[in-house]
């Protein structure tokens, strides 16, 4: 039986270590048959990231992206077209928020806390979809991943600029959907539940949310990383060619919720 995303290539940001749901996606792609390109943010998160590619295949590219540096985007996806040619999918798992933003109320947020949030957790989704889009189109179209949070549509006490930074980024997705379209270039947002990753605890709080999502989402339970990376795959699959410009839940159903 084929694989989902057999012949495939895809482009992984966002890696930081194993508990990553940026790596959750990484293996369901890899699983599925996909082969795979990977970046890192700085020299400091190098060996990490190479160590857990190793893991999953030795024909894996790995290349340093910061992707508030326009030429180390450039540079990525040069090396990409050299190595492949063009790509299959994109997954932009790329957030940062100064960690005195993400602490009291949002009314204390700073411009240069403000233009960070947004620069990193946004508008690098517009730029990293402007420089795959020739890529993609070389492959004859394909799929752009991003993944948010509910706190870009009810307030979430503690994730405050986040919160607002996921807010233009799924408002982005629907634009990119849009003028992407037409170049058979799908762009879609998973909004996962909370899961305990690195990132996330730097949330105050965080604790609270995985202990009121158990408890009052429909399933009862927390959400895994895994079941967002099985999303993930069929969302670069063919089975989702009809689906653009959604912001998908994966958060066992608590979004539903009016309490």
């Amino acid at each position: 039986m084929a694989k989902l995303l057999e012949g495939k290539k895809g482009l992984i940001l966002g890696v930081a270590n194993k508990r990553s749901i940026a790596w959750a996606i990484a293996q369901s792609a890899a699983r599925e048959g996909a082969e795979l390109a990977f970046t890192y943010q700085g020299e400091r998160l190098k060996d990490n990231v190479e160590e857990l590619v190793k893991t999953l295949s030795s024909d894996s590219l790995v290349f340093p992206c910061d992707v508030t540096d326009e030429s180390q985007v450039d540079a990525a996806m040069q090396k990409i077209e050299k190595s492949w040619g063009g790509l299959d999918f994109v997954a932009h798992c790329v957030a940062y928020a100064k960690a005195e933003d993400l602490e009291g109320g949002y009314t204390k947020t700073k411009k240069d806390g403000f233009d960070t949030a947004l620069g990193v957790s946004a508008y690098s989704l517009t730029l990293v979809a402007q420089k795959a889009q020739p890529l993609l189109e070389k492959r004859g179209g394909g799929s752009i991943l991003t993944l948010t949070y509910l706190g870009g549509e009810r307030v979430t006490p503690g994730y405050n600029v986040m919160g607002v930074a996921k807010a233009a980024l799924e408002t982005s997705v629907k634009y990119l959907a849009y003028d992407l379209g037409p170049k058979n270039i799908r762009v879609n947002a998973i909004s996962a539940g909370p899961i305990s990753t690195l990132a996330a605890r730097g949330i105050s709080g965080f604790t609270d949310l995985l202990k009121i999502a158990k408890e009052k989402a429909p399933l009862r339970r927390n959400t895994e990383a895994e079941e967002v990376g099985d999303t993930a795959a069929f969302l670069f699959s063919p089975l989702s060619r009809g689906i653009t410009g959604e912001i998908l839940f994966v958060d066992c159903g608590y979004h539903i919720l009016g309490f």
